[in-house]
């Protein structure tokens, strides 16, 4: 069974749900990656199962995973989006009574005041008392997670492509030690996500194998989770999933089962 940790789906670029004006990663594309496409991709890469995260520059927006997940109930599931403002907790106490919702996604910068002054708190105390995993893009903003971390020790924190600066090679990983640090609190895991955008190197991108077992050896195989970030790949989807299942000989057989999807649905609550 193989999970993706995280793809993005979104529609065309209209003035109701315009594209963002300058180069964006997601939409590097001429055309919208849409639910139908997407689950075409996923039976050609042999991937069953994959977490929608509705892309940062839809801002709140959560319809278009939510239509995903009542197409193919059991396929996709939702990290949504959720406004930290105004204060809602008790939005989050029925988060996941709605189809698919299994947790949130937030993106944070060091720059982000909502995230270094509190004004966002609630939320995340609100997500550790109802049981509500958190994903979260924090490039540049390690440490402020690692306190977060430290705070709601019940929280469950999921960081999304190893925080990896947007860069290539070596200086890409400049911050893994600050992660790898992360590991000794049990409530943080690494998506191992997107990785082929941070090598010049082609396919199998060998060159960032070692830093993907430096964080295999500190999160362990039910804490370390394989995904793709699939819009942006510079390979096929295919080639993203063998990349792990044929190329990194530190994983075992057993170990791979945890890493391409069995622990990520553990730790999220998905039923397989």
């Amino acid at each position: 069974m193989i999970a993706d940790a995280q793809v993005h789906i979104w529609g065309a670029d209209t003035p109701e749900r315009p594209w963002p004006k300058a180069t964006h990663s997601y939409a590097h594309r001429d055309t919208p990656l849409g639910t139908a496409e997407l689950v075409a991709e996923m039976d050609v890469a042999g991937v069953d199962k994959a977490i929608i995260v509705p892309p940062s520059w839809e801002g709140d927006r959560n319809d278009l995973a939510q239509e995903a997940c009542r197409l193919h109930p059991g396929r996709f599931a939702i990290m949504g989006r959720v406004p930290v403002t105004p204060v809602a907790p008790e939005k989050l106490a029925t988060w996941r009574d709605q189809p698919g919702f299994l947790g949130l996604r937030f993106t944070v910068r060091p720059e982000h005041t909502w995230f270094k002054d509190g004004l966002g708190d609630w939320a995340f105390a609100a997500a550790e008392e109802y049981g509500l995993p958190v994903m979260m893009s924090c490039v540049g903003a390690l440490p402020l997670v690692d306190k977060l971390a430290e705070r709601h020790p019940g929280l469950r924190l999921v960081v999304d492509h190893l925080a990896l600066r947007r860069v290539k090679d070596d200086a890409a990983f400049a911050d893994l030690p600050l992660l790898l640090a992360m590991a000794k609190r049990p409530n943080v895991a690494a998506k191992a996500s997107a990785l082929p955008c941070f090598s010049s190197e082609p396919w199998p991108y060998r060159n960032i194998h070692g830093y993907i077992e430096q964080v295999f050896d500190a999160f362990g195989p039910k804490r370390m989770f394989w995904g793709t970030d699939l819009s942006r790949l510079p390979c096929t989807y295919r080639q993203a999933v063998t990349m792990f299942t044929e190329e990194l000989p530190f994983l075992s057989a057993a170990d791979k089962e945890w890493v391409m999807g069995k622990g990520l649905c553990a730790w999220l609550g998905w039923p397989v």
